[in-house]
């Protein structure tokens, strides 16, 4: 379930969102964190040095050439215990050089999905919070025996932009 639940209409110089034709597109959420190398740290998945990023607000985002940053979506979402969910990046960004890297959304997962942009350019890019960023697609299938609620996984019921965990 997507909580809250988008109407999807035509929105005039906006990147949609909501219902589409086979699937729902996310929305940015205004609240970025950009890799830099100011302190030339390591990233490293088991001991995340939050030195590497910088946090923003903002109706948008610039992402430096080559570079990376995080954001989160806007809707909060509850998968079934019978669906999977894969992200795809939408085209108008994937058009000017930008990758979305969203894991898979495993049945029983809630949360804001903390969606992952690469700049794959050697430009500066922009990115816009309260619009499209992202298409979910769903698998639905037979339960699995153990759902990610089940397990309790570390991400469950994550909220904001949510860094590595180990």
């Amino acid at each position: 379930m997507i909580e809250p639940f988008v109407d999807r209409l035509e929105r005039d110089g906006v990147i949609s969102y909501g219902l589409s034709s086979f699937g729902y597109d996310l929305r940015a959420a205004p609240e970025w964190r950009i890799f830099v190398n100011a302190f030339h740290t390591v990233v490293d998945p088991k001991h995340f040095d939050e030195r590497s990023m910088v946090a923003a607000n903002g109706d948008s985002c610039i992402i430096p050439p080559n570079s990376f940053a995080l954001t989160r979506s806007v809707e909060y979402l509850r998968i079934p215990d019978d669906t999977m969910v894969i992200a795809l990046g939408k085209s108008s960004y994937a058009r000017c050089g930008l990758v979305a890297n969203v894991t898979p959304l495993e049945p029983g997962w809630e949360g804001h999905v903390t969606l992952e942009l690469s700049n794959t350019t050697p430009l500066p890019a922009k990115v816009y919070a309260n619009e499209g960023i992202v298409q979910l697609l769903f698998f639905q299938g037979d339960r699995p025996e153990v759902t990610y609620r089940d397990r309790k996984g570390k991400y469950q019921g994550q909220r904001g932009v949510t860094l590595p965990k180990l």
